[in-house]
């Protein structure tokens, strides 16, 4: 079956880029993305493109190349979904925050109202593919709700998980690694593979397109996210004994990335992961094991988190001891607020948790990001509820000038690596900082040699 009307269900982070991205390359295709959020779909249709919801480098040209030919974003959820032949279910499963498996498991809330959605409006067969990262055997979940509360359409269900970084995700759209879409082994089953095979080989190579049961295509997006988030923790882990040898974390990870089993990639010492992904996939996976009474491999996995927690709080607990193991009263600048450079997205960056270690310390912060609004560093403290939203504002500043930011502070914390922050003229931060003035290159981005000449006291991890 060709595809020629695709509906998708969420216009995120996920959605968003993933659907204007195959309406670029497939304009033969009518792509239909649909959100009961009037003011994201609101900024999917601004006539700036430059102001779409979401930031990733090259995304607003191609928004402005397909949107109005065959994009199209809308609130119509019910008339995009009858008239699409392929669903894609592009929702938030956050971590569950209640009942059984809180802390741990996904919130799959919003998925089940998308079958039932989809089930109740569907008068035509249809493939429904699963986009957002799920656990395992959700498929079966989907199919039991679409097969019993429908009006007699079929449905063939797919799982093709997104592999996206953020702040490349354009690029490992137009060229992924690998498309994988896991279905039903049935003869039917293989041809709604088949159909969204059809979609991807408009422009990915069929060698890059990896078919797979279902089951396998659910575990392999955890597994893929657990195992990148591993890498991390364990360069993290080394950095602070680096710290208490003479070692050089970047020396020992530059050696190790060299080692073509290895390979350098995420293994760059940090304040910790952050992102919607890692942590929520690597808990989610921790909560399946122990559902199985697998508790050694939980308790392997759940060591993840548990160090990517400990750097954050030991980032924090750094400042602190090096300002004299007290920084109440004192101005500290935090440049960056994204969890990574070259995104907008926050979710549970590093920033916000030593912000708010900070700030129940007392210590006045002012905050700068190129791309992060004023409002949304706000409504990250305020959702960790240790304080008031007044207390927050009060203590803590956003400014829209990074020098600003730095004006009169006893030290600047880098918290993103936005590459703009190693062409900034640190003299001249310098000369208007209070002294002695510490920088802590928490993402080790910054020419430490160069700053010390300066006059800058520097503490970066691993060193």
């Amino acid at each position: 079956m060709s595809i020629t009307k695709i509906c998708c269900i969420g216009a995120g982070y996920v959605g968003g880029p993933t659907m204007a991205v195959i309406a670029k390359q497939c304009p033969h295709i009518r792509v239909t993305v649909v959100d009961l959020n009037e003011a994201r779909i609101a900024a999917w249709n601004d006539s700036d493109v430059t102001k779409i919801p979401v930031y990733e480098p090259g995304l607003s040209e191609v928004v402005a190349e397909a949107r109005g030919r065959n994009l199209f974003f809308s609130t119509d959820v019910d008339g995009a979904i009858d008239e699409a032949e392929m669903v894609f279910i592009s929702v938030n499963t956050p971590t569950k925050t209640y009942g059984a498996g809180k802390g741990q498991a996904a919130d799959l809330k919003w998925i089940e109202l998308c079958a039932r959605q989809i089930a109740r409006v569907s008068t035509t067969d249809k493939i429904v593919v699963e986009k957002s990262t799920l656990p395992v055997r959700t498929a079966s979940t989907l199919k039991d709700i679409l097969s019993h509360t429908g009006s007699g359409a079929s449905f063939q269900i797919l799982s093709n998980p997104e592999f996206l970084a953020e702040g490349t995700a354009v690029d490992d759209l137009l060229r992924p690694d690998r498309v994988l879409i896991g279905g039903d082994q049935s003869e039917e089953g293989r041809a709604a593979i088949g159909s969204l095979v059809e979609v991807y080989a408009n422009w990915v190579p069929r060698e890059r397109i990896l078919t797979t049961n279902v089951w396998s295509s659910e575990l392999s997006k955890l597994t893929a996210n657990a195992f990148l988030a591993q890498r991390v923790s364990s360069i993290n882990s080394l950095s602070e004994l680096c710290e208490h040898t003479e070692a050089d974390v970047s020396e020992v990870s530059r050696a190790i990335g060299t080692d073509s089993r290895i390979g350098p990639k995420f293994l760059k010492a940090s304040v910790g992961f952050g992102g919607s992904c890692f942590q929520k996939d690597i808990l989610n996976l921790v909560y399946i094991a122990r559902t199985y009474g697998l508790q050694e491999v939980a308790d392997y996995w759940e060591q993840v988190i548990i160090m990517n927690d400990h750097q954050k709080r030991r980032f924090a607990g750094r400042i602190i001891r090096t300002l004299y193991n007290t920084v109440n009263g004192k101005k500290i600048a935090f440049l960056g607020w994204a969890f990574k450079k070259d995104t907008n997205d926050t979710r549970e960056s590093a920033a916000i948790y030593v912000a708010d270690h900070l700030l129940l310390e007392q210590a006045e912060l002012s905050v700068y990001d190129p791309k992060v609004p004023v409002q949304q560093v706000y409504t990250d403290l305020d959702y960790l509820a240790t304080r008031s939203s007044d207390e927050n504002k009060s203590l803590l500043k956003v400014v829209n000038d990074p020098y600003e930011a730095c004006r009169d502070a006893h030290a600047v914390a880098v918290l993103t690596e936005w590459d703009e922050f190693r062409d900034y003229d640190w003299q001249r931060i310098y000369d208007n900082m209070l002294k002695p003035a510490h920088v802590f290159d928490g993402r080790n981005i910054l020419d430490r040699a160069k700053l010390e000449a300066i006059g800058f006291k520097v503490k970066a991890i691993g060193s």
